[in-house]
Parts: C-alpha cells; sequence; structure tokens
C-alpha cells in the first residue's frame, strides 16, 4: 500500500512490538511496497532490521456479517501453515516470526493483525509478467515442493470454501442499494454507477463460477496446500535461490488454485506440474480460480469503496484498478 492507515500510529506499533515480540526498536519507517498489507522496516538496538506487516481486518473480512476475530482466525491459520512449513525444512517459505507466546500474529486495538518477519535481502518483483523464463520455472519448482509437502506443514491450514470474499456487497451494489447512501467518500458513488452499467456481465460471471464450483465439488478431491497467490510480486530471487513471500493467502486446496496464473498460456506449466506430481490438472477448475480471481478483486474494491474512504493515492489506484478489472470482463 501507498499509505499507512489511519488508526496505526508509530509509537503504537513501536510499543506493540516489543510487549509481543520484545524487540527493542530504535527506528521504523513506512515502506510502500506490495498491495494489500502495510509494511514498516523496525531496525533494533542491534542494527538488525526487521519486516512489519500489518493487516485491515475489516478488508480481511468475506461478508458484512462475518466477525473481525473470524477474520483474524483465517489469517492466524494461514500463516501458522507457513511457519510450520519452514520448521520442517522448506526454507523457501519466508514465514513470520513467533511472538513470545509463540504465534505467528497479533491483534492491535481489535482492527489490525501485525505480524513481524525477518529482513530478506534480495531480487524483488512487481505483479504482471515473469521476468525471465527461469524466474517462471524457478517458481514452479517452490509450488511443485509445496504441492507435495508433507503433512506436517498442513495441521493449521484451512480448506478452501470456494467463497468469493465481499460478494455480499457486491450483490448488494448490483441490487442499486447505492442510491440511499449517505456517501461515504467521493469514490462511492462513481463505483455504484460503474458496476450498475457492467451489471450483466458481472451477474453472467457469478453464475458461470457457481457452476464451476459445482462441477468441481462432483468431482473427486485433489487437494494440497497451495499458496493461492505465486505471483511475481510475491516472489524474490535471494543468495540461496527463489522464494514465496506473503502467505496469507495458503490454504487446502486443488492444484489450479497455483497453476492458472503461473502457466503462460502454452499449457508448459500445467504439463510441467503433471510430470512433477503425477496430478493432471483439470481446465473447469483453471476457469474456476481464474474467474474468482477477476470477482475477488472486483468485489474486494466494491467493499472498499462501500466503506468511508478519501481520496488518497491508495484510492485513486483502487479506482483505476477497478475500472481496468470491468473493463476486461468477457461480453
Amino acid at each position: 500500500m501507498l499509505t499507512p492507515p489511519d488508526g496505526v500510529s508509530h509509537e503504537a506499533l513501536v510499543q506493540l512490538l516489543g510487549d509481543a515480540w520484545g524487540l527493542a526498536v530504535v527506528s521504523i519507517d513506512y515502506r510502500a511496497v506490495g498491495w494489500g498489507s502495510h509494511h514498516w522496516e523496525a531496525v533494533d538496538t542491534d542494527g538488525v532490521r526487521r519486516f512489519v506487516t500489518v493487516d485491515d481486518l475489516d478488508s480481511k473480512r468475506q461478508s458484512l456479517s462475518e466477525t473481525r476475530s473470524t477474520a483474524l482466525g483465517r489469517l492466524r491459520a494461514a500463516l501458522a501453515t507457513a511457519t510450520d512449513l519452514r520448521d520442517s525444512g522448506a526454507g523457501f517459505v519466508i514465514a513470520p516470526l513467533p511472538t513470545r507466546a509463540g504465534e505467528p500474529l497479533v491483534a492491535m486495538d481489535s482492527r489490525f493483525g501485525v505480524a513481524l518477519y525477518p529482513f530478506v535481502d534480495g531480487q524483488s518483483y512487481s505483479w504482471g509478467g515473469f521476468s525471465t523464463p527461469a524466474h517462471r520455472r524457478g517458481i514452479l519448482d517452490l509450488v511443485v515442493a509445496l504441492h507435495t509437502a508433507p503433512t506436517s506443514g498442513l495441521r493449521h491450514a484451512q480448506a478452501d470454501d470456494f467463497v468469493v470474499p465481499h460478494r455480499d456487497e457486491l450483490q448488494l451494489t448490483l441490487e442499486h442499494d447505492g442510491v440511499s447512501w449517505d456517501d461515504p467518500g467521493p469514490y462511492a458513488n462513481q463505483m455504484s454507477k460503474l458496476i450498475l452499467e457492467n451489471a450483466g456481465r458481472i451477474r453472467q460471471l457469478l453464475v458461470r463460477y457457481d457452476d464451476l464450483v459445482t462441477q468441481n465439488r462432483q468431482q473427486p478431491s485433489r487437494i494440497v496446500l497451495t499458496h493461492g497467490e505465486p505471483h511475481p510480486g510475491n516472489t524474490m530471487l535471494t543468495s540461496a535461490g527463489w522464494v514465496l513471500i506473503d502467505w496469507d493467502t495458503a490454504l487446502l486446496a486443488p492444484p489450479e488454485r497455483d497453476l492458472w496464473s503461473l502457466d503462460p498460456g502454452d499449457g508448459s506449466v500445467i504439463r510441467a506440474h503433471a510430470e512433477a506430481t503425477g496430478t493432471s490438472s483439470k481446465p473447469g477448475t483453471l476457469e474456476l480460480y481464474r474467474i474468482r480471481w477477476d470477482l475477488a478483486d472486483i468485489a474486494v474494491y466494491v467493499s472498499h469503496f462501500r466503506r468511508s474512504h478519501s481520496d488518497s493515492l491508495d484510492d485513486a489506484k483502487s479506482w483505476d484498478e477497478l475500472c481496468s478489472l470491468v473493463g476486461q470482463l468477457p461480453t
């Protein structure tokens, strides 16, 4: 994210790092990197750098009725899974550092979840295409290792329930409830208009998604541990090799959850994964996850603009992203 969230001060964050991790912080600076979570770089009295991640639990909720504590529990399960993987010998997993109580994260003021990570030196990448074929192949190798991980890394993992996060708010907007809002921010009415103008295409995509979910549930189970978002922005090249970061989306799911975005479109990654694991991918399940990615992104932005917001750099970028996503929907 480009700007720090309201409600998180440097002083409060330093206090929390001291209380939960015993970290004596001498400097802490916001880092405008990534998207979705907020990040800081903290330096302790020994000069050791660490990476701090803060997640807004309101944005992590899957529906209006879901509580922040449920969202925190889901985030805790994902990060605990990453910790289990790292502890079982998966060196490519950049997992959070445990608190004094052995937890992968802590709650802050009931609204935020805070996790602490080692600072990783290496080459970072952005969302988009892979930098080279070697980059893509390197991440495929990590995904294969993940999909064949021992059961010791699965004890905390939750299963994918195929829910589209914030779908209820997207449905409310499609039903044109936006006309009665007390305007929560400058983009609210524009968002409502955009969604209504494209309601037919969005509804068709929701119907197709539901059909694919039904088909998938009728097929034999092929469940593995998945990262969820193994795109270039969640990869780094270190002196020890390729690593995967941002494990907050880790779930037990069909392998296609990781493969749909990893394949360049020619089926080469799909075939290589099948050769390495003995598991063939199903076109319908690949389509399911491809569709859910778009629906989830649209719904997340709709949820954001239905809540109080301003005209920050993050809000402007979110609006541009929403317009782009809707504009690219199939007719």
